[in-house]
């Protein structure tokens, strides 16, 4: 066993030691939160909103992975969450790149192109994955319609404001991707 310090001597093994997170910071007790350049601001302004919808869109990614029955469709999902964990990043000025639009486009080209019968409208639900992915579409379209009046105010670039109108269409692309795989396997 490793040297783990007082715990070691105080006869506890590493493997029954819980790691010190601290989740409770009371800085936003007053109803203010931090950018990532240390600014704060209310948790209801608009980019804090923007933000925590697209925390909200990667939650119902993870649902729709945690769904997923097809390993492909499974990395495309994650690929999206890892992503948006920069967007979210990059819109809570923190250090991060902007968001580009063109890399969503690329693997809704690819999704697109793998797709055999094309469907338009949809109702939701052929599949628990593609609920999730419809649940998260939604989300996103949200996402965007919240990020409208800062995208008016130039406070985010047309660029980062595409991203976020792609990021729907991307992952509608994904759930007729999936829902197709769905009736596939059942017939």
């Amino acid at each position: 066993m490793k040297n783990v310090g007082s715990a070691t001597k105080a006869g506890i093994h590493k493997e029954n030691m819980m790691a010190d997170i601290k989740v409770t910071t009371k800085g936003g007790d007053k109803g203010t939160t931090s950018l990532g350049n240390g600014t704060r601001i209310a948790k209801d302004d608009i980019r804090v909103e923007l933000y925590g919808t697209l925390d909200e869109c990667q939650a119902a990614l993870g649902l729709a992975r945690a769904a997923c029955k097809s390993p492909k469709t499974s990395e495309d999902i994650f690929f999206l969450e890892d992503y948006l964990f920069s967007a979210m990043a990059y819109f809570a000025e923190c250090d991060f790149p902007e968001p580009d639009p063109m890399i969503l486009e690329n693997v809704s080209s690819r999704v697109a192109a793998s797709i055999k019968e094309a469907q338009i409208f949809v109702r939701p639900g052929d599949s628990s994955c593609g609920a999730a992915l419809h649940l998260a579409r939604t989300i996103a379209r949200r996402a965007e319609r919240t990020a409208t009046s800062l995208f008016r105010d130039n406070g985010i670039t047309e660029k980062s404001y595409a991203f976020l109108n792609r990021l729907s269409d991307v992952i509608y692309m994904i759930s007729l991707k999936v829902d197709e795989e769905e009736r596939e396997m059942n017939n």
